[in-house]
């Protein structure tokens, strides 16, 4: 008999009922220490006190409206990200997923409106996510994500990441948009070099071409900038948030320039529920944090001292571990067991990672993670490679 929740995940046996900052505690009280956040969500750490009043004051006033009405939270949302960013104009969305979808319309609607029909192909890359709707699945092209969903929807061509030849030999007078992540999550932590994001920039303003960044899981500080795409020292036409701008509450956003956002008129696109006066509250919060430099700055030095501290524990355990990838605290663990082995070791060990592609472990803990925690994590870590190490021997 089917169960009750639909079977699309493989759970771990685990059922925490509180959070703590950067603390999850088990119904059997037992406290795991929180190297995934949600999947890269919980910027602020669990039950952060400005986001649960921020919650607090705004769930007593107003949850929705829709869209149909002004909302001033979403208007101070939008201000702010506007002012801190590339941008001159914010959709609000309540996923990444959502995000993606509105990104990839856009791209078209832009070339549709300049007369220009023809071009409606997107360039994407292997090992890309951009979450599991249909333009999702199909933009990353894995047989992973589209095996079962045939037809496929059309209009993306997909290039090896890192292949530099294929992408200029793929560029053709069809080529609306190249989308790609800054540092890709779910592939495998695998950041872009600066010089290929300053010739990926190049190449769309050589060819006239929007460059779509996917900055839903690198973004919102979590490589020690706002977004990582600074790093590199340009900036997209199009951007698809979501993740940690909301903290934990459903929120996502496409931040786009004035002239890529030309062609979304009234009724080219909605959502009901997407800056609802909850969520926006709540990411005005967030926003109040994350984009002060002060705080980017402690991410930064966070990050060292992090990567510092698993240096070290891959040097202590190369039957586990071959090396540390990554930025700010967005890094993974390249591992030689299979990456569930290493994830399920962690919580035989009290810590919390996540599993990706390319046999690495990713470790996103929130941003406000303590120098403390730090190395308690660390040392969780190295309790579970070494429990790995006597199952190996």
């Amino acid at each position: 008999m089917i169960p009750s929740i639909l079977p699309t995940y493989n759970r771990a046996p685990l059922s925490f009922e509180r959070g703590e900052g950067a603390w999850l505690v088990e119904a059997d009280g037992r406290r795991f220490l929180d190297l995934g956040a949600g999947i890269a969500v919980n910027a602020l750490g669990h039950a952060h006190p400005a986001l649960i009043a921020a919650l607090e004051a705004q769930a007593g006033k107003l949850w929705h409206v829709s869209n149909l009405y002004r909302i001033p939270e979403q208007q101070r949302l939008a201000d702010q990200l506007v002012g801190a960013t590339f941008a001159d104009t914010v959709f609000f969305t309540n996923s990444g997923t959502e995000s993606c979808e509105l990104a990839v319309k856009m791209a078209r609607k832009y070339w549709y409106d300049k007369g220009q029909t023809e071009r409606t192909e997107i360039i994407t890359f292997s090992g890309s996510f951009h979450g599991r709707s249909s333009a999702g699945i199909a933009a990353a092209g894995s047989e992973k994500m589209i095996k079962g969903f045939a037809p496929i929807l059309g209009g993306f061509t997909h290039i090896d990441w890192g292949d530099h030849e294929a992408l200029k030999a793929a560029v053709t007078d069809r080529t609306a948009a190249i989308l790609i992540e800054p540092v890709q999550g779910e592939g495998g932590i695998r950041p872009l070099p600066d010089q290929c994001l300053k010739g990926l920039r190049a190449l769309c303003d050589e060819h006239g071409i929007l460059l779509i960044l996917d900055e839903v899981q690198c973004g919102v500080g979590r490589t020690g900038r706002l977004f990582a795409h600074e790093w590199a020292g340009i900036t997209p036409d199009i951007m698809m948030v979501a993740k940690g701008i909301g903290g934990g509450f459903p929120l996502g956003a496409v931040l786009a320039t004035e002239e890529a956002a030309s062609g979304m008129t009234a009724g080219t696109h909605g959502s009901t529920y997407g800056g609802n006066p909850l969520g926006c509250a709540v990411g005005c919060a967030v926003m109040d944090h994350v984009a002060d430099p002060a705080f980017l700055a402690e991410v930064n030095r966070k990050a060292g001292l992090l990567r510092q501290k698993l240096e070290g524990l891959v040097a202590a355990h190369p039957d586990v571990f071959e090396e540390v990838r990554g930025l700010g605290l967005m890094l993974g663990l390249k591992c030689k067991p299979a990456p569930a082995e290493v994830v399920n070791a962690g919580y035989a060990a009290e810590v919390v990672t996540v599993p990706a592609a390319d046999n690495v472990v990713r470790l996103l803990p929130p941003l406000t993670i303590s120098d403390e925690e730090i190395a308690e994590a660390v040392t969780r870590l190295d309790a579970a490679a070494t429990a790995l190490t006597h199952e190996m021997a």
